[in-house]
């Protein structure tokens, strides 16, 4: 049982990265159709906090009863991620920006083991180091060595949101009162679509776009097919299997495994955007994916080493004692 319920919590960590690394291919025809890139992000967070609204009815009691969990979500988990990283975008280049969101899963290792101190494993550890280089490969964060400042401190925010994302997800995954993370999701994103509305500001928008068709690669595409792929699976769906996949597995293992988010991305847009991989992406993908390999095998040998011993057989003889425990004085009374 610990066994299955770890591959499916690898299945759904795999399938989340693979629903958040589709958000950018759908995303980028939009913006290049004529919408601002954080008017795609309100769209994204406010039609998925939409299409949530019936299951945060269904579980309003979670208002009383985590309150700081839902504003914490909301806030960090969904509108600060989004926020730091549009805003670090504005600065440096997309791929140190991406590299530095992603530099979240280390910056939650550090987490688990200075302010929760809790052990993290050496596998854990090595798979993220190995994964963060990957990225750096994915990403070539040698073509935006020139820096600014300000641009990498809003990216190690945009670190620490995503860091924080897999810390919110696994509260409450042990004990009775365990939040449905249907509800979690619904009021986070509820939350994050009041917080990204004074950010975005969408009433300036060009609604327009929506009714026209946007260029993805070589064919058009209904923009409205486009954003539905964005807020149905690249939110919705990534979301719910995301927090679902870190109760099943650990907040460091699905870390390390949604790194492949970018891996994802990359290789997305290469096919259905006609974007080149070199040599080094190539090289990067790989990497990433071992890392993912190492961080997740880790979880397997602590939940085989935590494997309880098994039942000693009962000898017969022992047995028949244990069900009369008279047996013995009388044959002794005998002899």
């Amino acid at each position: 049982m610990q066994a299955s319920g770890r591959n499916a919590g690898l299945g759904l960590a795999l399938v989340s990265a693979f629903a958040f690394g589709g958000s950018g291919v759908a995303a980028k025809p939009l913006i290049e159709a004529g919408l601002d890139p954080l008017h795609v992000v309100w769209l994204r967070v406010a039609g998925a906090a939409l299409v949530l609204s019936p299951l945060a009815w269904r579980h309003r009691d979670l208002l009383r009863r985590r309150p700081a969990l839902l504003a914490g979500f909301g806030l960090v988990a969904v509108a600060g991620v989004q926020a730091f990283y549009f805003a670090s975008l504005s600065r440096i280049p997309v791929g140190v920006a991406l590299l530095l969101e992603y530099l979240g899963p280390a910056l939650l290792l550090g987490w688990i083991r200075f302010v929760q101190r809790k052990p993290v494993t050496r596998a854990a550890a090595t798979g993220a180091a190995v994964a963060v280089v990957g990225l750096a490969c994915v990403v070539e964060i040698w073509a935006g060595l020139s820096l600014d400042l300000v641009g990498v401190l809003l990216g190690l925010a945009a670190a620490c949101c995503q860091a924080c994302y897999f810390v919110f997800a696994d509260q409450g995954s042990d004990g009775d009162d365990v939040p449905d993370p249907l509800g979690v999701i619904a009021y986070g994103m509820l939350i994050g679509a009041l917080v990204m509305t004074v950010i975005a500001r969408p009433w300036g928008m060009d609604w327009q776009v929506l009714g026209a068709s946007a260029a993805l690669g070589d064919a058009m595409v209904p923009a409205a097919l486009l954003l539905g792929w964005v807020v149905l699976i690249a939110t919705v769906f990534a979301y719910l299997t995301g927090v679902v996949s870190v109760r099943r597995l650990s907040p460091q293992v699905a870390g390390v495994v949604a790194c492949l988010e970018a891996v994802i991305a990359t290789v997305l847009a290469w096919v259905l955007l006609g974007e080149h991989l070199s040599t080094w992406q190539i090289a990067g993908g790989a990497l990433v994916l071992g890392g993912a390999f190492i961080a997740q095998s880790s979880r397997a040998a602590a939940s085989a080493s935590a494997a309880p011993d098994p039942l000693p057989t009962v000898a017969p003889a022992d047995a028949a004692d244990a069900a009369d425990p008279g047996r013995l004085d009388r044959e002794t009374t005998k002899a």
